[in-house]
């Protein structure tokens, strides 16, 4: 009975303190307990205000601008319009001055709505620039410092037909891959037709550039174009000889061959010469090599004797991720592909090491398939003891090219250098200050 006379003694007290605390106690303002966070306000208010570039327009003109009252008042009613009702302002533009001024600021215009903000305001700022102010990007050339190479060809043959490149056009691709890449290569030639590619083939320019060391994109998927002139005995026999005949150029001018997508030199195409045949899928213009293709390639780009192969030397991977050096490639040049792809075209690597190539970068990750290693993109060189003789960048994906990758792949191996040009315009650049208050002080 004691303890729980006691106990509810207890509890009487410790409720009586509480209730005489409240009464005494002074609860702060609701302003006090949250506070409007004036800064953040004040520049996204700067932000929204510069959304379509309006701040900055209405930052370079004037007081003694003829239309300078007009901006003034609409510049006061946007912030009107953004601010709530309680709010009272100051906006003030400044100059920045050059480097060598023995200020960094000068002042131009201001605008507010109170005579004074009290001494609870804040402010936040905001940099723009002058709209005949261009930023710009000067990529290093390929071939540039080096002196080596240089020159990219880009196949767009008229006189053949493409494989593997559903949804697009053979010219679509080339002029994309012209688009992306001609500002990293001193020299970039659109080959026209199989008749132009004889030539390169045989050493000869087209335009005055330099043939040694340069890059070959094939924009024909699965296909490769054939001059007219290899489209008789010996390779008339067996077109896989003409595959040969590639791997051999490869290796002679040192040239990197670029294959977008698929299974590299599974057809040659020449819409005159072949014109009566078709790749077995009724696309005429087209002759089917199969696997003896690229077997064939390797086997000149290895200096080896033509001897017919038609080992299969893909797998089927599936979904397949871009590999760490050339995300940071994305983000360094501003190229982004989808960092996942399918692939039904991986090449296995033993295959291409058997011949001396070796992946120097992989574009996608390796595929490990029961113990063997698949790289269903990457950039391979032909190494001759220390020297490159020769390269193959084969993207294995199915069906649908992206060129992106091959660009960025090409991009990723070479490691051309972005300049960002420096704007040399006068009073290119102001400072926008916009102060806060509230109405009747904190």
């Amino acid at each position: 009975m004691m303890r729980t006379i006691e106990v509810m003694l207890v509890i009487i007290i410790i409720l009586g303190a509480f209730v005489i605390a409240s009464f005494f106690a002074v609860l702060p303002s609701p302003r006090e307990v949250s506070p409007l966070n004036l800064r953040r306000l004040a520049l996204t208010t700067l932000q929204l205000l510069d959304s379509d570039y309006s701040l900055s327009e209405a930052a370079f003109v004037n007081e003694t601008d003829a239309n300078f009252p007009e901006v003034a008042s609409r510049l006061q009613t946007a912030l009107s319009a953004c601010l709530p009702p309680n709010i009272i302002y100051n906006l003030t533009v400044y100059q920045v001055l050059g480097e060598n001024a023995s200020e960094l600021y000068s002042y131009c215009w201001s605008i507010s709505n109170a005579e004074s903000l009290g001494v609870g305001s804040d402010a936040a700022s905001l940099l723009v620039v002058s709209s005949n102010v261009t930023f710009r990007v000067i990529p290093e050339r390929i071939g540039e410092k080096s002196g080596v190479g240089g020159t990219l060809y880009i196949l767009n043959c008229s006189d053949a037909r493409g494989w593997w490149i559903t949804g697009y056009t053979v010219h679509s691709l080339a002029q994309d891959l012209y688009n992306l890449l001609s500002p990293y290569f001193q020299n970039t030639v659109m080959v026209q037709n199989t008749t132009d590619l004889g030539k390169i083939l045989n050493g000869t320019s087209l335009q005055g550039e330099t043939v040694q060391n340069a890059v070959v994109i094939n924009t024909f998927g699965e296909a490769v174009p054939i001059p007219s002139t290899y489209c008789a005995p010996p390779y008339s026999n067996d077109y896989a000889r003409y595959c040969h005949f590639l791997g051999n150029i490869t290796r002679l001018y040192n040239w990197t061959w670029a294959s977008i997508v698929g299974y590299p030199f599974y057809y040659v195409s020449n819409t005159i010469s072949l014109k009566d045949q078709q790749n077995s899928w009724g696309i005429y213009g087209m002759n089917r090599t199969g696997t003896a293709g690229m077997n064939a390639f390797l086997q000149g780009i290895d200096n080896q004797n033509y001897n017919r192969v038609t080992t299969d030397i893909k797998s089927e991977v599936g979904v397949v991720s871009l590999s760490a050096q050339v995300l940071d490639s994305c983000n360094y040049y501003g190229i982004y592909p989808s960092p996942n792809q399918t692939s039904t075209r991986a090449l296995k690597n033993s295959t291409l090491a058997s011949y001396n190539l070796y992946p120097t970068l992989e574009i996608f990750n390796s595929v490990n398939v029961g113990g063997t290693i698949y790289n269903p993109g990457a950039l391979y060189n032909h190494r001759s003891g220390a020297s490159i003789t020769g390269s193959l960048l084969a993207l294995g994906l199915t069906r649908t090219p992206d060129i992106r990758l091959t660009a960025v792949g090409l991009l990723s191996y070479y490691r051309p250098r972005l300049y960002h040009s420096e704007y040399t315009a006068t009073n290119a650049t102001r400072l926008v200050v916009l102060q806060l208050g509230i109405v009747g002080g904190v």
